[in-house]
């Protein structure tokens, strides 16, 4: 039976969405293509009707994995999210989580294609970060409200990174996270304009 243009489309994208979700929890090394097309219910042999390489697929589910995590924050209260971002709930599970801390670094040794989709990623979840958080007054001085984006990001998901490198058991763990949370909701309670509408991821 041959598979309508629609349908294929579907399967692309489930098996785009899935690959999102392995490669955060296992990371791209760690995934073959033949397991990741069982995983998504396909057989080996169908993957190269959907994309050119590996790493073809690697940057659209990053892509999917920036998407996915934009909409995770739209319309959630900065701190509420905060306390999730910074806490074992997310640190033991990568592969529901934030596609930065758990492949940022996997991604410094790929091919530059993985590393524009990470790029631009970032650039727009910077751009939604500004849309959501950013007073109007703010515009004129776009470099500073920007820089503290980027600090808060950049704070966040290290303390992620280095709790996930600690044993599970580890008080090490723990410390990190409850260390950068509070330092993050600090800094946002000081420079937030009359509200706390700025989410991390």
């Amino acid at each position: 039976m041959k598979v309508t243009k629609a349908q294929a489309q579907a399967n692309r994208a489930h098996i785009v969405e899935t690959a999102s979700t392995l490669f955060r929890e296992r990371g791209y090394d760690g995934v073959g293509i033949a397991d990741l097309m069982a995983f998504a219910g396909f057989t080996h042999g169908g993957f190269y009707k959907h994309f050119e390489s590996k790493a073809d697929l690697m940057a659209q589910a990053a892509t999917c994995g920036f998407a996915q995590t934009a909409a995770k924050a739209e319309g959630v209260d900065a701190m509420a999210f905060v306390h999730h971002y910074l806490s074992r709930e997310h640190r033991d599970a990568p592969g529901d989580g934030c596609t930065m801390a758990a492949l940022c670094a996997d991604a410094a040794r790929q091919p530059e294609s993985i590393k524009t989709a990470f790029a631009t990623g970032i650039e727009n979840l910077l751009v939604t970060l500004g849309n959501q958080f950013d007073a109007p007054e703010e515009d004129d001085q776009g470099g500073d409200a920007r820089a503290r984006r980027i600090d808060l990001i950049a704070q966040a998901v290290g303390a992620i990174v280095l709790s996930r490198a600690c044993p599970d058991d580890s008080p090490l763990a723990d410390e990190i996270l409850d260390v950068c949370r509070s330092a993050v909701l600090s800094r946002l309670s000081s420079t937030a304009p009359g509200s706390s509408d700025f989410p991390i991821s």
